[in-house]
C-alpha cells in the first residue's frame, strides 16, 4: 500500500485526528486507494467485497497481490444493492482503558469500529451500534443513511469507559432482540469469563448471525515484556498483586496461549471469523479481514 495511504491508518496518527468522521473517511479511503488500484478491465473501481474463489470464478477477478500477501485466493466483487445488516458491537468495559503507548484499547477499538460503520454504509448496508459492559450501555437500530452514520459517530464520539465486563447479559440480550439475521461484529479485549462469552457465541449463531471477532489488546497484554518488580492492578476490580515481571512472563504467556487457543477453537468450531490484532497495528488488516469476512456470509 503506498505510504501516503498507509499512514492514516497508523494509530498514533489517527489519534491527532480531531472527529471520527474524519478519521473514518480518512482511514477507509485511504484503505481502498491503496488495495483498489485496479488493473482489471470492465469492472467498476468502486469496490465492495472480497468473497472466496470458487471454481468457475472469471481468474481475471482474483486478487493475485492479496494472494501472494495471505496465500488466500479471494475474487473481488463489485457495486451493487446490499441489504446485510451490520451489528457493530462494542466492549466499553473499564479494561479497555489500559494502554501502554500512544492510545487505549478503547481508542483504537473506536477508530475500527468507526471505519466498519463508514465502509458499510458505503457499501449500502445497514449499520447499528451496541455499546456494553456488564449491560448494554446504548443501542443504535441499523440503518445505511449517511445521516444515521452520524449519529452512530457522535455516540462513538461520547463514548466513555463503564463498569467490569460482562457477557453474560449483553450479548444473550442483543441475540434475543435481533430478529432478522445480520453479521455481528464484536470488537473486545475478551478480557472476561470465555465459558459466558463461548455461550452468547453459540446463541449469536443459533440465531443465524453470522460473526466476526477482533480480539483487541495491547502490545504489552501478550508480550508482558516487563522486567521489574512491580504492582499489577486489575483496572476493573482494583485488586492487587506484587510481581517480579521477568520471572512471571513465562506463565503469563503460557495462560495467555492457553487463552486465546480456547477462544480460536471455539469460534472454529461455531463457524466464527476469529482476529487477534494489537492496539499498535495499522487498521488495513483488519479492514481486510471485515471485507474477507463480509464476503463469505451467506444470510
Amino acid at each position: 500500500m503506498p505510504q501516503a495511504a498507509t499512514r492514516f491508518i497508523l494509530p498514533h496518527v489517527l489519534a491527532r485526528l480531531s472527529g471520527l468522521e474524519l478519521l473514518a473517511r480518512a482511514v477507509v479511503e485511504g484503505f481502498i486507494a491503496g488495495l483498489h488500484r485496479s488493473p482489471y478491465k470492465g469492472f467498476s473501481v468502486d469496490f465492495m467485497q472480497y468473497r472466496p474463489y470458487v471454481p468457475g470464478d472469471d481468474l481475471r477477478r482474483v486478487d493475485w497481490k492479496v494472494y501472494a500477501r495471505t496465500d488466500r485466493y479471494l475474487v473481488k466483487e463489485f457495486e451493487g444493492e446490499t441489504n446485510t445488516r451490520v451489528h457493530l458491537v462494542l466492549d466499553a468495559s473499564r479494561s479497555m482503558g489500559y494502554q501502554s503507548h500512544e492510545v487505549t484499547k478503547l481508542d483504537y477499538a473506536t477508530y475500527l469500529i468507526a471505519s466498519l460503520a463508514y465502509l458499510a454504509v458505503r457499501q449500502r448496508d445497514a449499520a447499528g451500534l451496541v455499546l456494553f459492559d456488564d449491560e448494554i450501555r446504548q443501542s443504535l437500530p441499523p440503518r445505511s443513511s449517511k445521516g444515521h452514520l452520524q449519529t452512530l459517530l457522535t455516540a462513538l464520539d461520547n463514548r466513555s469507559l463503564g463498569a467490569a465486563t460482562s457477557f453474560d447479559k449483553p450479548l444473550h440480550t442483543i441475540a434475543e432482540q435481533q430478529q432478522r439475521r445480520g453479521f455481528i461484529v464484536l470488537v473486545s479485549d475478551l478480557l472476561s469469563d470465555a465459558d459466558q462469552l463461548i455461550d452468547a457465541l453459540r446463541h449469536f449463531r443459533f440465531s443465524g448471525h453470522e460473526v466476526l471477532i477482533f480480539h483487541v489488546l495491547d502490545p504489552q497484554e501478550v508480550a508482558f515484556d516487563f522486567d521489574d518488580i512491580m504492582h499489577v492492578k486489575d483496572i476493573e476490580t482494583g485488586a492487587k498483586l506484587l510481581v517480579e515481571g521477568k520471572s512471571a512472563r513465562a506463565l503469563y504467556q503460557e495462560n495467555f496461549k492457553r487463552f486465546q487457543h480456547r477462544i480460536a477453537r471455539a469460534c472454529g468450531l461455531l463457524g466464527i471469523d476469529y482476529t487477534l490484532i494489537t492496539t499498535d497495528q495499522p487498521l488495513d488488516g483488519a479492514l481486510f479481514e471485515y471485507l474477507a469476512a463480509r464476503g463469505r456470509r451467506h444470510t
